[in-house]
């Protein structure tokens, strides 16, 4: 299958990418991820091996495209979102945490 990666035109195929990936060690994975066999890779990971290019030259949304139109399963870790601000303090809680003492209902 033809594709577009880092504008560059690649003839990838199922077999071609697992072969590839035969005997690649997995790096720790902090992002999104693609299953190869029975591993989980790092997308950047992939992309470098598949593509021989430099990880800053391609999207992991290029690769991502690529291994889901070949088949193979592609993970993406959930957005968190931002822990929620702390209550604010009356000045009447804030002097007594400046003192070390607990305020009195």
């Amino acid at each position: 299958m033809r594709c577009v990666i880092a504008r560059f035109p690649f003839d990838l195929t199922k077999s071609g990418v697992l072969e590839k990936m035969k005997g690649v060690k997995p790096e720790p994975v902090t992002g999104d991820s693609v299953i190869i066999g029975r591993r989980t890779y790092p997308v950047k990971q992939v992309g470098e091996v598949v593509t021989r290019q430099d990880r800053r030259d391609f999207s992991a949304a290029e690769v991502i495209r690529a291994m889901t139109q070949l088949g193979f399963t592609c993970r993406t870790l959930p957005v968190e979102p931002a822990p929620a601000p702390a209550p604010a303090l009356t000045p009447l809680q804030r002097a007594a945490a400046a003192l070390g003492t607990p305020v009195s209902a």
